[in-house]
């Protein structure tokens, strides 16, 4: 019980990345309190039950939900479906207050866990999430994401989006700055920098926003070179880590270039990119659908690599950020219709996967999507670009890190350590203090 509340209290006070898809603050309907604290039984799905769905980001996972609802109702027009939109950070908090304390009132059927926290929940609470062994067959699934919700030899999760990074970029700001498509392509983040001085002298916008508060695009750079916070076994590996070092780097002259808007929330980053006062974005392919909001741009915007650090060998075009699952806590009441839910449509459903390409821009990670309609289809926004085709061949790319149990009160941190180099403190030097202070933060 005392790793439990430590755990705990590491990831609620962790604070969620408030650019990425998972740190989405959209916040909607409030929670429904429902006692279930009964006895899970393996009975048929029974009409007139009810699930309850809690996911982030209204664009993106709620409106997944909502097509699930839609597939799963044509033959279980009886079951209530309720989704709830929170914000990732209120989830966490809600499900460490709940599970630590076998508390499950008000708490969902079905809950979307990001990749990054799902090994450190399937390790403290494992008895907690139902085993959707006999549902999820790994093989239907890319081996990055099915390694991520497995535990023991059993698999707890079914793999949802795939995180895969991608330079968003407008062609027409680039263009204008004396740049082509084809000058985008394999970049490097010096080039990138390069283009971004030239985006803001010839078209008076800034080259892509950065918020103080989080450094997503630090771990990118870090997975590109085939690191993280922690390694094989788990242990902190902060100083002496190269490719962390050489990401702060990046980030520090991204900073000194001048070239970068600042926001400070989720709704701040989105806007930028509507209104058009930035160039580009470099994130998860899960971005795009809000970047088409804006429809009066379909046409200008292409997506290419994510850059590579040049000083790094190890750096390659591709890296990861975000990405989730849907997971059933077995102990709230409502398990097998959960998990009959689950079997339906994201375990097994090409149809839903095939909606969702075209309804929310979605890279499955459902193999036999590939071969869905749509995701054979150019997008016309992106200017008819096939960008499923190149999400694919980039994540085909991305090094495999261990994410650890501990990603984000790590993180929690390294924003500190990231702002004090930006600031002008020695990297060397603050990596080693904050290497003790992630050591001590994360001892069980």
């Amino acid at each position: 019980m005392k790793e439990k509340k430590v755990f705990a209290m590491l990831l609620t006070a962790s604070l969620i990345l408030g650019v990425t898809a998972c740190g989405s603050s959209d916040k909607g309907n409030a929670e429904k309190g429902r006692d279930k604290k009964e006895t899970v039984n393996d009975s048929d799905v029974q009409a007139g039950e009810e699930l309850t769905i809690w996911a982030w980001d209204e664009a993106f996972n709620i409106k997944a939900a909502q097509n699930a609802r839609d597939i799963y109702m044509k033959t279980n027009p009886d079951v209530e479906i309720s989704i709830v939109t929170m914000a990732q950070d209120d989830i966490v908090a809600k499900l460490n207050t709940s599970l630590s304390s076998s508390s499950y009132e008000g708490l969902p059927d079905i809950v979307l866990i990001e990749d990054y926290k799902a090994q450190g929940y399937l390790t403290l609470y494992q008895d907690e999430f139902a085993d959707l062994s006999d549902i999820v067959k790994a093989e239907d699934f890319a081996e990055y994401k099915t390694a991520v919700c497995q535990t023991g030899g059993k698999i707890y999760g079914v793999p949802f989006d795939s995180g895969v990074a991608a330079t968003f970029y407008r062609k027409d700001y680039i263009e204008q700055a004396g740049f082509t498509q084809k000058d985008m392509r394999n970049l490097t983040w010096e080039k990138y920098m390069e283009i971004g001085k030239a985006v803001k002298e010839k078209c008076g916008v800034q080259m892509c926003t950065l918020d103080p508060s989080d450094i997503g695009q630090v771990r990118m750079m870090m997975q590109s070179a085939g690191a993280w916070y922690t390694g094989d076994k788990g242990e902190v590996t902060i100083a002496g880590n190269k490719a962390l070092k050489d990401a702060i780097g990046v980030y520090k002259a991204l900073v000194d270039s001048d070239c970068t808007k600042q926001v400070s929330d989720w709704n701040q980053f989105v806007g930028a990119l509507n209104n058009g006062e930035v160039a580009s974005v470099i994130s998860g392919c899960w971005v795009a659908p809000s970047i088409q909001k804006a429809e009066d741009q379909s046409g200008k915007w292409a997506v290419a690599e994510f850059p590579k650090m040049e000083a790094n060998q190890d750096s390659v075009n591709a890296s990861s950020i975000g990405g989730g699952g849907w997971y059933v806590l077995k102990n709230v009441g409502n398990q097998e219709t959960a998990k009959d839910f689950l079997k339906q449509t994201f375990a097994s459903s090409v149809e839903l996967m095939n909606t969702l390409a075209a309804d929310i821009t979605l890279v499955s990670t459902m193999n036999a999507a590939a071969e869905a309609e749509n995701y054979k289809k150019g997008n016309a926004f992106f200017g008819g670009q096939e960008i499923f085709k190149d999400f694919a061949a980039w994540t085909a790319r991305v090094p495999s890190v261990n994410y650890g149990l501990n990603t984000y009160a790590i993180e929690d941190l390294m924003t500190k350590a990231v702002q004090a180099i930006v600031g002008g403190a020695d990297a060397d030097s603050t990596l080693n203090d904050y290497q003790a202070q992630a050591e001590a933060a994360t001892a069980q």
